[in-house]
């Protein structure tokens, strides 16, 4: 059986996902085997598996810096917020049902076996699982039959290192408050301190890891800096979503919906030099990019709503009068069509007009489509139509079909066919679309001719600068971590 870590938090954002990702590749560079596993995440970036399942991202990311393909096994429940009391369940890779959160309080210590089930299968295959809470093990509201933190610990008998944000402020409060908060068992559990997100000089914060050390007990287990590599977020509270402003030559701006999913689906944009990919929420911020993206959303027909009330559809018909292009992934294409129906309060029922940017209308269902899929671009017309016969690959996440499709942009290796296209306004259901095979470059490239410049940059390998990004943030990590004393309590246990 495998050996395990688990890495927890003060708090949300504080780094727990990146830090398990670290390790994972720290751990796969020192010749071992290992996987990630998170039991519960609440996110709306997922992704499917190559067996049609669906969970978090972050568990994702971390399995590539292991350099094992993702499974579902890593992250057996996903919380997918539908508002702010509720969220869609899903477990094992399917849908659950939606619970109000008190509803799954009282119901989610009757997961525990598949929660176990998903661990122990792993742990049988590798030779470290790297764990990752969720949130803070301190919620004191919440510590009655917890099942991701102190919880999941007790259950497999892990080692902790607890993990605080200092870029926030007040990390030292952080750690002892929340080893204050903690029961002695659950103290016990806990080997060492990890303070993330350090800028400074080192020598002016040692007077305060030692008060740290001798008030709580614990030792500081290392000071990581704040990593400069490009690596996805998990969640909504991505630092990438706070950017408004343009900062290169060509501008991509990305509607931030209320409840955006899968903005992860832009990052490949983020490599070139001179392109700013900004997420806008106010007609004030949206001004006149190159490319419109709506992105993908887990409430369609209440984010329909909000981009109509918030004036920014009027504002973005507009733009594409002016011939703007205009993409819509997933939810952002079915709101570019002209109507959503929902009969079966999939969502909360009714329909609305969509933006009639497209001839579409969609009807949701109470089955979610689940796959991977892969093919062509057909010849389609407008700004990118480069991107005629070019291969693509992705994965679809969805609880609506759409119909009256004129133009379909997309030809699936079965022979089906989707996505729509009218002009310069395209949109489709396939998540990671950009990903692979220049298609990034060849829109980059599309988007620079249209203002009169020669792109001279290169086509940049994505699955390649993954691995960097893995490779820098392990070797940051690794300097700045006491890995002696991390193979120490990984081998000691609990």
């Amino acid at each position: 059986m495998a050996k395990s870590i688990m890495i927890q938090g003060t708090m949300s954002n504080v780094g727990k996902s990146i830090i398990a990702a670290a390790l994972c590749r720290i751990f796969k560079q020192d010749g071992f085997s290992c996987a990630p596993f998170k039991s519960q995440n609440m996110a709306l970036n997922s992704y499917i598996t190559s067996e049609g399942l669906e969970m978090g991202r972050a568990q994702v990311f971390q399995a590539e810096a292991a350099g094992i393909e993702p499974s579902v096994l890593m992250n057996p429940i996903l919380l997918k917020p539908t508002d702010n009391v509720g969220s869609q369940v899903i477990v094992n890779g399917e849908v659950l049902g939606n619970m109000k959160a008190a509803d799954y309080f009282k119901y989610k210590k009757r997961l525990v076996p598949d929660i176990m089930n998903a661990y122990n299968t792993l742990a049988e295959k590798y030779d470290i699982i790297v764990i990752e809470g969720a949130g803070s093990p301190a919620e004191i509201n919440l510590k009655k039959d917890d099942i991701v933190n102190m919880g999941m610990a007790k259950m497999v008998g892990s080692p902790v290192l607890l993990a605080g944000d200092i870029d926030r402020g007040g990390v030292f409060a952080q750690l002892l408050g929340t080893l204050m908060l903690l029961e002695e068992d659950e103290k016990s559990l806990v080997k060492g301190l990890l303070i993330n997100k350090f800028r400074g000089d080192k020598n002016i914060l040692k007077p305060g890891l030692d008060m740290l050390e001798q008030m709580g007990g614990k030792p500081v287990a290392g000071v990581i800096p704040y990593i400069y590599c490009d690596l996805e977020d998990e969640d909504s509270l991505s630092g990438k979503l706070e950017q408004t402003e343009n900062s290169g030559i060509i501008d991509i701006a990305v509607i931030r919906l209320p409840k955006i999913s899968n903005f992860t689906d832009f990052d490949v944009f983020r490599q070139f030099k001179d392109v700013s990919v900004r997420y806008v929420s106010k007609v004030s911020e949206l001004k006149k990019p190159d490319l419109i993206i709506i992105p993908g959303t887990k409430n369609t027909i209440s984010d329909m709503k909000w981009l109509r009330e918030s004036g920014l559809e009027t504002a973005i018909k507009k733009l594409v009068s002016e011939n703007i292009p205009a993409f819509g992934i997933c939810g952002g294409y079915q709101i570019m069509g002209k109507k959503i129906e929902d009969p079966d309060c999939t969502e909360n029922g009714g329909s609305i007009a969509g933006m009639g940017l497209l001839d579409i209308v969609t009807v949701f269902k109470n089955e979610k489509t689940r796959t991977r899929v892969s093919g062509k671009f057909k010849n389609i017309s407008g700004i990118f139509s480069v991107l005629s016969g070019k291969q693509f690959s992705g994965y679809e996440i969805h609880m609506g079909e759409s119909y009256g499709i004129k133009n379909s942009m997309l030809e699936f290796s079965d022979g089906s066919t989707g996505g729509d296209s009218h002009d310069n306004i395209y949109g489709c259901y396939v998540h990671g679309i950009f990903d692979e095979n220049g298609i990034a470059e060849s829109i980059v490239r599309s988007l620079y001719t249209a203002k009169g410049l020669e792109y001279i940059g290169k086509g940049i390998d994505r699955k390649a600068y993954k691995e960097q990004q893995y490779d820098i943030l392990a070797e940051e990590v690794r300097k700045n971590i006491d890995m002696d004393f991390v193979y120490k309590i990984i081998e000691e246990g609990v």
